[in-house]
This record gives C-alpha cells, structure tokens and sequence, in this order.
C-alpha cells in the first residue's frame, strides 16, 4: 500500500476518536517508517512493507481504543524536551510548563539553587529546571521504581544531571534547605468522572488521585515542606482548576507566605505557591 493510501485509510479510521486524527495517523505511520512526518508528503507513493502495514494497523486500532498517542509512540515532548514515556508515568502535559515557569522564576537570583522534585514520573519537570539552570542541584523522587529508571534514562539520553532516587514523598530525602520544592502531585477526587474519560484512563491511578477530595497528597507535602525547605525557600505545586482557594488555604494555615496561584495557558487556576519565611 502507498503511503498516501496509508495516511487517508488511517485518518479515516480514527476521526471519530480523534480531533487530531490526520496529525495522530502521520505521527504513528512516521514511527513505524522511521522517517519524519515530512518524508510522508516527500514521498507520499512511496509502498510500505506488508510488515509495517500490520504494524501500522495495530497501532492504530489500539489508538482507536483510546489509548494515548504518546504512549504508542514511547515519547512526548515538554519544555522543547523529548522525554521518553511508559504507562508506569503520568503523560507530560504542556499546562504543567507553567509549574516549570514559576518554579525557575523562584530560584533565578540563586547562584546554586537546591532543587526537590516530588513524584517526578518522567523526569519533565525535574529535567527541565536542569536544562536552563545546569548549576542548580536538582534532587528528583518517584514511589514508583520503574518511574525511577525512567527518570534516570531520560537524565542520560538529554545529558542532563539529577540526582533521581526512590521515596514516599520526603521519606528517603536525607537533604535539607531547599530553595525550591516543586510537585505535580495526585489531586483528582476517586469519584471524579474525568478518570473515565480520554488518556486519563490509561494512565496510573497512583499518579491521578488523591485522598480526602483530591487534597491529602496536597497537604502532606505542605506540611512536611516546612522541615526541608530553606529560609525563604519556596513550594510550587500544581493542583486542579478549581483547587486554588483551598490550596491557598493549606498554605496559608501552615504558615507559608507570599501565597498566589498561577493560571496554565488556557486561563484556568493550575498553580499554587507560597514562600517559608522560617
């Protein structure tokens, strides 16, 4: 079968799954091919391989039952970053690139910021800090040991260094005086019907949700902040649309100062901060 054939046979499949359907069926046929997405419209009579039309299918009926485009494809690309992914992790997501842009705003007059990443999945945003502080001192953890090894492959494949480890939240992190703890933490309520819908149902429900209406993991790492973090250090956690007014209480009843929530790029409340002025 032509490429061409490929491309239009494959969106077809998918348009009712997918409000990206052609983008999705060029990204899957390109991986397949091991050529860019270009090379399909260069070459668009070019006849695949019976091999690779099988494997091209398989893709995309597991596609065509939801399952994540990143997943299937093993990568995902953040902070300009390609990051390999696995179902062990959550997906990085362009929202939590505001998560990175606060925290970096935090440390920027810090010659050698010490950095804590809590449930760092891939690495994204652990990684990221790195990459536009080299000089910082990022410390990165995951409950998940697979998440671990992820995390650390992803560190050797960008060339980037982080100490990444494995802990329940602060439970193995020996050190202290942290400028800045950063956490894209579990924050959706078990009842919440947004677990039932899109990617969200092939990822990891560990990473998802989060006792007491999505708020336990929130309030854990608020509190336990407080003895890791330097004088006038800060936490930046991401948290969900409609988490900002009691997020910012959490904060504010610990003692952190200087409490304000950020909005992701498509103007909902994503982000919550507060300095400890110890």
């Amino acid at each position: 079968m032509r490429i061409d054939q490929c491309l239009k046979d494959g969106a077809a499949k998918l348009a009712a799954l997918s409000d990206t359907a052609q983008l999705d069926t060029q990204l899957l046929l390109a991986s397949i091919l091991q050529v860019s997405t270009s090379y399909l419209y260069t070459w668009p009579e070019k006849e695949i391989s019976l091999e690779q039309k099988l494997a091209f299918n398989k893709l995309l009926k597991a596609r065509s039952l939801g399952e994540p485009i990143a997943y299937l494809l093993g990568v995902q690309e953040f902070w300009s970053l390609e990051f390999n992914v696995s179902p062990c992790t959550l997906i990085p997501r362009a929202d939590t690139e505001v998560l990175v842009e606060m925290a970096l705003e935090k440390i920027v007059d810090i010659a050698t910021p010490l950095v804590l990443d809590l449930g760092t999945g891939t690495g994204a945003v652990a990684l990221s800090i790195a990459s536009e502080r080299p000089t910082a001192q990022v410390h990165a953890v995951d409950l998940i040991e697979d998440a671990v090894h992820l995390a650390r492959g992803n560190a050797k494949k960008l060339g980037l260094t982080a100490s990444i480890y494995q802990s329940s939240w602060f439970e193995s992190v020996e050190k202290k005086g942290f400028d800045l703890i950063v956490s894209n933490p579990p924050y959706i309520d078990e009842a919440d019907h947004h677990l039932d819908e899109g990617d969200v149902r092939f990822e990891p429900k560990s990473a998802l949700v989060a006792d007491l209406s999505g708020y336990a993991d929130i309030q854990c790492i608020a509190q336990e902040a407080l003895h890791y973090l330097a004088p006038s250090g800060w936490l930046v956690f991401e948290h969900g649309f409609e988490q900002a007014r009691r997020s910012q209480d959490i904060l504010n009843s610990l003692g952190y100062k200087n409490v304000v929530t950020c909005q992701d790029y498509s103007g909902n409340d994503r982000v919550t901060l507060g300095q400890w002025l110890a």
